[in-house]
């Protein structure tokens, strides 16, 4: 028996086109241009946006006995996952549901509870350090300090919203690079409690309150030596 929801948790485009592929299986026929597999894109995910998928999900399919739902989302603040959550606690039986993110280490507890990994998919090792974390890497620690100051001191929602969008890239960067060079059982000691410090953090981040400038200073003056 197959499950309602699955979690593809990578790079985006990669998860996008894996969930197309089960989709495909679920509505028997190719998933491009079918009225009963419907793809969702999102930057930022919003309340409003979850409230629309619910009624979307519940629409019947158009073709066949199944339909299925491809949400690919960028960000997802703890609000909209809340929002999101009735969606995946009382599913129409006769839709599959995708969820693709970045990583699934800003999925609140509640809704990965629901989630299955999607079968076939594995994240994606290897791939490149976004360029703001780079930065933040190569940066000596006042440089850090300075820009940790900038992004801590936006002003109004956009410019909040995009100094919280910054400090997540970078948290993932920071993750990203921990992982290349230390990844194995001999790297084991320096990379695990970096990792459980980023997933943590950026737990943190998905909320509207949460102090920036105390989070990047934490991962500034802690980051290992060597990365």
């Amino acid at each position: 028996m197959e499950h309602h929801a699955y979690l593809a948790a990578g790079p985006l485009e990669e998860g996008r086109a894996a969930a197309l592929r089960a989709a495909a299986e679920i509505v028997g026929g190719e998933a491009v241009g079918n009225p009963d597999v419907i793809v969702r894109d999102y930057s930022l995910f919003s309340v409003e946006d979850a409230r629309a998928l619910y009624s979307l999900a519940w629409q019947r399919p158009l073709k066949g006995e199944k339909k299925a739902l491809i949400i690919v989302a960028g960000r997802l603040y703890h609000e909209a996952q809340n929002a999101l959550l009735k969606l995946f606690e009382e599913p129409p039986a006769d839709t599959v549901m995708y969820l693709v993110v970045s990583s699934a280490g800003g999925i609140i507890p509640t809704l990965r509870s629901r989630l299955l990994p999607l079968p076939g998919f594995e994240s994606a090792t290897g791939i490149e350090v976004n360029e703001e974390a780079a930065a933040f890497l190569k940066a000596p620690l006042e440089k850090r300090s300075a820009l940790i100051k900038k992004l801590a001191d936006a002003k109004g929602e956009e410019g909040k919203r995009a100094a919280r969008d910054s400090a997540l890239a970078i948290l993932e960067g920071v993750e990203r690079a921990a992982y290349e060079k230390w990844k194995g059982s001999e790297g084991a000691t320096k990379l695990t409690p970096l990792l459980e410090d980023t997933a943590q953090l950026r737990a943190y981040l998905q909320d509207r309150s949460a102090p920036l400038r105390m989070i990047l200073e934490h991962i500034s003056l802690t980051l290992p030596k060597g990365l």
